[in-house]
């Protein structure tokens, strides 16, 4: 998967899980992500995916995952975290997201990989 933000493009690595199939399915969709916390964007989609949320104990700069069964969140900041997440993949190269993203709300387009 590739997901855009402004002018960049940066690769993503999908986990092996009904939810990743899921949301496959729906590309491409742009998204306006909402910031939360200094540390990661989110949105909430129209409807439910499939998901097996698990603790993860530690959350990585880059990691895409879904809380609930609605909310795609993208992760720029790395912290520990007690909450539950199914993951949906990782940025594979997350170096400059805090700066892509910025302060407040970003829009961010998820689009198949080559």
């Amino acid at each position: 998967m590739r997901i855009r933000i402004r002018d960049k493009a940066y690769q993503a690595e999908l986990a092996d899980n009904d939810t990743a199939c899921a949301i496959l399915a729906l590309l491409p969709m742009e998204l306006r992500m909402t910031e939360l916390n200094g540390n990661e964007k989110y949105h909430y989609l129209m409807s439910g995916l499939p998901n097996a949320p698990q603790p993860v104990g530690r959350v990585e700069a880059g990691d895409i995952m879904l809380f609930g069964d609605r909310c795609v969140v993208v992760f720029y900041q790395s912290f520990d975290t007690p909450y539950t997440y199914t993951r949906i993949g990782r940025i594979l190269d997350p170096g400059d997201l805090p700066e892509r993203l910025g302060n407040g709300d970003a829009s961010v387009i998820f689009e198949p990989g080559d």
